[in-house]
């Protein structure tokens, strides 16, 4: 391990406990989704006074007593569903207005963070779109000029140089993040050009086979592609000869076997004799 990842590590642990269960834990929610929020169950003593809830530091949406049922306050009722078992909240249907800081306090002897989430609502990315906007073909290469397009207006272009066994990306962009935090990629898998349009919560995308646009390329790999097939077919083919001529003697030897004991039987057989 490099000397600065272990300063690194080291870093995060100290930090974690240091912080303990109040570390502020980023959760990202798809628009419309529901999320469980939990509370340190191992932090929270049987003979608590209160636990809440808060949005913000501020609006209460639960409180729970070990003498009574919990309670949902009223701005927040329908949206939220409490847990005894675990003091757990689940914030249904969430919007953009819902994200922030919920925080789960304990009251004792004295007022404890038992845990702390800060949650960000996101859309679901636009849907993406990869178009081939140029081909340039010689004897040894092929040049594409792509553009990795979203429904909201943002866009790439790159550029793909493929000889007879290879691709790739020589100019243009990779990647970009949009303006509403996603992330948008243009990028080679195998045979393929990915666009790929994603955020904490969803992604989408795009292809295009390359072999659709240089044929040069696509028939060296579909001839490597069909050369396997064969080779395998032949190699199945031999196992199963050998394994039948191996079974074929097994049988004859056998048989041999058999009609070998069959004749000594009848020779040295003792013939009964018959006395009048």
């Amino acid at each position: 391990m490099e000397p600065i990842s272990i300063v690194c590590a080291v870093f995060l642990f100290f930090s974690c406990h240091l912080q303990g269960s109040s570390a502020l834990t980023p959760v990202f929610v798809q628009k419309g989704k529901d999320v469980l929020l939990e509370a340190m169950v191992a932090d929270v003593p049987e003979d608590f006074d209160l636990l809440s809830w808060t949005f913000n530091k501020s609006d209460t949406l639960v409180t729970f007593s070990p003498v009574r049922e919990p309670r949902v306050y009223d701005a927040y009722t329908g949206k939220v569903e409490p847990s005894v078992k675990n003091y757990s909240v689940k914030l249904k249907n969430l919007q953009e207005a819902d994200s922030g800081v919920y925080t789960a306090r304990l009251t004792r002897d004295r007022e404890q963070t038992v845990a702390e989430y800060n949650v960000t609502v996101q859309d679901p990315v636009a849907p993406v779109e990869l178009t081939v906007n140029s081909v340039s073909n010689s004897s040894d290469s092929c040049n594409l000029t792509v553009t990795c397009s979203t429904q909201d207006s943002h866009h790439i272009s790159s550029t793909l140089t493929c000889d007879t066994k290879t691709c790739s990306q020589e100019g243009g962009e990779r990647s970009k993040v949009t303006t509403s935090g996603a992330s948008l990629l243009v990028y080679l898998v195998n045979d393929s050009i990915i666009c790929n349009h994603s955020n904490r919560v969803s992604w989408t995308k795009d292809s295009k086979m390359i072999g659709e646009f240089c044929p040069r390329h696509a028939g060296q790999r579909t001839e490597r592609y069909h050369v396997l097939p064969l080779v395998i077919g032949t190699v199945v083919a031999v196992i199963i000869i050998i394994a039948a001529v191996i079974v074929y003697h097994q049988k004859k030897m056998k048989k041999r076997k058999y009609e070998t004991e069959k004749i000594e039987n009848t020779v040295y057989a003792v013939p009964e004799v018959s006395f009048f």
